[in-house]
């Protein structure tokens, strides 16, 4: 199928070449894009301990008059964007191009936090939006941590 990944092992649900979403609940075509986004899911919520109610696949952000989409959004209590995830397909090399995406959104949206994956190397930064400056992140922080920064 895939490539194994640099993430903890999980028990996917595949039917055919479809996977099972866990934030949308259905199945969707499986990509190697999907792939990622899904393991990194199942990381989030059974490592991190990201609530899964506070999470949404594939959300719409508005940019320049165009409809584009985060791979995952994390919200904060008020609604409010906290987290976003851009995934890629394991053999994407992650470059300035593919974080200069997520920055967009991450501007966009007013997120905190940007978290970059091709499922083997794995990029977080916070947005100090008081300093205007992003300080890039040794590991990805657990949702305690990060609900502590944003309260």
């Amino acid at each position: 199928m895939y490539p194994p990944i640099n993430l903890p092992d999980c028990n996917l649900k595949i039917k055919g070449n479809e996977i099972w979403d866990e934030l949308r609940s259905k199945y969707i075509k499986n990509t190697p894009e999907e792939w990622v986004r899904q393991h990194f899911i199942h990381f989030m919520i059974n490592h991190l301990n990201y609530p899964k109610g506070r999470m949404v696949s594939e959300y719409l952000v508005k940019y320049n008059g165009m409809n584009k989409r985060c791979d995952i959004a994390v919200f904060d209590e008020n609604n409010k964007v906290c987290c976003i995830v851009e995934c890629k397909a394991p053999m994407i090399k992650i470059s300035e191009d593919t974080f200069y995406q997520i920055a967009k959104y991450t501007h966009t949206l007013k997120a905190n936090y940007l978290i970059l994956t091709n499922g083997m190397n794995h990029f977080c930064a916070y947005i100090n939006t008081i300093e205007n400056k992003m300080e890039y992140l040794e590991e990805i922080p657990a949702y305690t941590a990060l609900k502590k920064v944003i309260d």
